[in-house]
């Protein structure tokens, strides 16, 4: 008789079905036995190329890039979803639950990307001034005029080529932020003295890796999270095999802070929790209703949600 496939839901855009095949690559690898497959979904977000994701428009729905592939799951025609962690929301829908971390988290800091004729090895602070930065995150932006206030930040959208395309082509552009795990992911390359490389990358660009001392990333950045139904208790045990424990609880904490703020993907908040030793480190900074405060502090691992909770306590004092 053969084995019913186990189906794998991700999105089609390069870097999704870079992460789905990684997740693949594990499942195949842990349990050689089992036959999986991927589904490739549509979502929301995919379709409104042109909607500003950095306008805080109440119209725009939540789960821009994870709702079809939950649907897909609720209605069986999937059984484990693949998401960038920083996508999914920190409500889920009845009956999904986020069943793991799948391995560790990969590099969380941002990489702001510059072109010639600047030069190579450059720092945030030698960046010429009035220098026009393309971004759609609202997190991405704050944290970044705090630093430089002089900066023009715009908006833009498309997959990971079409940025660094539009940055290298659009004359009035003269950085843009991305996610160094993304960029990893895609098999781009930085040399030791910051050039970009890899297919689709346009000659010229330059970057500046942003310490998390210097901008926190996104909630769950770096991190790839496995949706499954909280009833499927073959997804579960699939799970409990490629989850990494460390980095579940430090994206608990992160989560359970969004959550406490009322926050999303695109509120301006940044957050980054590490375990050190036996405890979890939680920092963040917030700029809800245009002030800025920064929060930080420890707990222990098994007390993960307690920690998000408190520094989001501290960040509305």
């Amino acid at each position: 008789m053969k084995r019913k496939p186990i189906r794998i839901a991700t999105r089609g855009s390069a870097l999704a079905l870079a992460q789905a095949n990684q997740v693949l690559a594990q499942c195949r690898e842990k349990f050689p036995k089992l036959v999986f497959e991927l589904k490739i979904v549509k979502t929301t977000g995919d379709n409104m190329l042109t909607a500003s994701l950095a306008n805080p428009d109440a119209s725009l729905p939540k789960g821009l890039f994870t709702k079809e592939l939950e649907v897909a799951l609720l209605k069986k025609r999937a059984d484990l979803a693949v998401h960038s962690l920083k996508d999914l929301p920190t409500g889920l829908p009845d009956g999904l639950k986020l069943g793991a971390v799948a391995g560790k988290r990969a590099d969380a800091r941002d990489v702001l990307l510059y072109k010639e004729p600047l030069a190579p090895g450059l720092k945030l602070s030698q960046l010429p001034k009035g220098l026009t930065v393309a971004t759609s995150s609202t997190r991405r932006a704050a944290q970044l005029l705090v630093k430089r206030p002089d900066f023009k930040m715009v908006e833009i959208r498309g997959n990971v080529p079409t940025r660094l395309r539009k940055l290298a082509e659009q004359t009035e552009l003269g950085a843009t932020i991305l996610a160094a795990a993304g960029l990893a992911r895609l098999q781009f390359t930085i040399s030791p003295e910051g050039r970009l490389s890899g297919s689709e990358v346009p000659e010229g660009l330059l970057t500046i890796m942003l310490d998390t001392e210097e901008m926190l990333p996104c909630v769950g950045q770096a991190a790839i999270g496995l949706e499954i139904r909280s009833e499927d208790e073959q997804a579960a045990s699939l799970c409990r095999e490629l989850n990494d424990e460390s980095t579940f609880q430090c994206v608990t904490a992160e989560r359970a802070l969004l959550r406490a703020l009322g926050g999303g993907c695109q509120t301006p908040i940044g957050a980054y929790a590490t375990l050190e030793g036996t405890e979890l480190r939680l920092r963040a900074i917030s700029f809800l209703k245009n002030k800025i405060r920064r929060s930080e502090a420890r707990g222990p691992v098994h007390e993960a949600t307690a920690l998000g909770e408190k520094v989001a306590a501290a960040l509305q004092a």
